[in-house]
Parts: structure tokens; C-alpha cells; sequence
């Protein structure tokens, strides 16, 4: 063999894990399963507004409707089994939030301004937590083993772990909710910022 030998993490971009796919946002309208998903409501021009969850769709004369839940209700109603107050909203103002396809190597996250459509409802792709200003209460997405660990909240901001890694605490989110309309402090995990992203 006279040739150098391959570099096993060439076509890695670094030593860190893929970064889990991004969040689309799709129509109501559309054929997708509502029961349990995360939606925004709102109107095109107008503007947003996020942390519900749906029901499937009801029809009233002739009209489609989605019963909306604030989020901590809806883990409530889950949990505790109990009934909760959902409005109905047009489903034409509903949006819902599904697990997009993994973007391409080549594509290059957006720094700085980024300028939307008013149309619908726009998110942005996962940031890695290290980069992030502030994540106490934000959604997280923990990577490990090329699995993406979903529906999760961080507890704390970034700190020193026992093990000398930066580290954030983070919890399922039902305890998160749970811990507001109970008092009972979650149970948390210890997990190093590289295999974390806010979703």
C-alpha cells in the first residue's frame, strides 16, 4: 500500500452528531393525523400563535372546525384524564407542526436577518443548544445514537457537569407541565450540549 490512508471523517462535517430534521409546518387542510399533534393557529398577514395541541376535526353544518388545547391543558387532559375546554377554530387557520426530511449536507444554516412569508406559519431549523443565548423552558431535541429524542423541555441553562462537559438539564414534557399545575418537581436527565437542539 503506497497511498495515504483514508480519512475515516471526510465526509463528516464535524466531530458532532447529525443534527436532528427540522419541524414543517403544513395546512390543516391537508390529510394529516390532528389528534395529539402540535398546531399554530392564526391568519396569513396577521400573525401566530404556537404551543397548542389539536383534536381530531369536528363538522358543524357543513363547516370543518379543530378543537385547539393550550399545550399545558392538553398534557393535563392526558395525564389526569380529565375534560378540558378546547375551542373550535376554522380549519383553514390551523397549521400543523410535522418532522420534515433531513436537509442535505450542502445546505447551509441561515445567520442573521431571515425574511418569511406571511402566507403561513415559518420555523426555523434546529439550533444547536451551545449556540443558543437562553434555554430554560425551550423545546429540546436530544440526538444520541442517531435517535431524536422528542417532546422535551430543559430545566436549566448550561452549566458544568461533574464530568467537566457543558451540560443542560432537561425533562419529558409532561413533567414540565406537570410541575406547574402540581407543584411536583420533575425528574431531569444531565445531558452534554452537543446532543442537544432547540426545535
Amino acid at each position: 500500500m503506497t497511498g495515504p490512508l483514508p480519512d475515516p471523517f471526510a465526509d463528516q462535517p464535524d466531530w458532532a452528531p447529525q443534527p436532528p430534521r427540522p419541524l414543517a409546518i403544513v395546512p390543516a387542510t391537508e390529510r394529516v393525523e390532528l389528534r395529539g399533534q402540535r398546531v399554530l393557529v392564526g391568519l396569513p398577514g396577521m400573525g401566530w400563535r404556537g404551543d397548542l395541541r389539536a383534536d381530531d376535526r369536528v363538522v358543524q353544518s357543513a363547516r370543518t372546525y379543530v378543537p385547539v388545547i393550550p399545550e399545558h391543558e392538553w398534557y393535563r387532559a392526558e395525564a389526569d384524564q380529565v375534560e378540558v375546554f378546547a375551542p373550535l377554530v376554522p380549519v383553514e387557520r390551523v397549521w400543523v407542526e410535522t418532522i420534515g426530511s433531513r436537509p442535505g449536507l450542502d445546505d447551509a444554516r441561515d445567520t442573521g436577518i431571515r425574511l418569511v412569508s406571511l402566507d403561513g406559519p415559518a420555523h426555523r431549523t434546529p439550533t444547536p443548544v451551545f449556540e443558543a443565548d437562553a434555554v430554560t423552558g425551550r423545546r429540546v431535541v436530544h440526538v444520541e445514537g442517531g435517535l431524536e429524542h422528542r417532546d422535551l423541555r430543559a430545566v436549566t441553562e448550561t452549566y458544568s457537569g461533574a464530568e467537566g462537559d457543558i451540560c443542560v438539564r432537561i425533562t419529558p414534557e409532561v413533567e414540565w407541565y406537570r410541575w406547574a399545575w402540581r407543584g411536583q418537581s420533575p425528574t431531569t436527565l444531565e445531558v452534554p450540549v452537543h446532543l442537544l437542539w432547540i426545535e
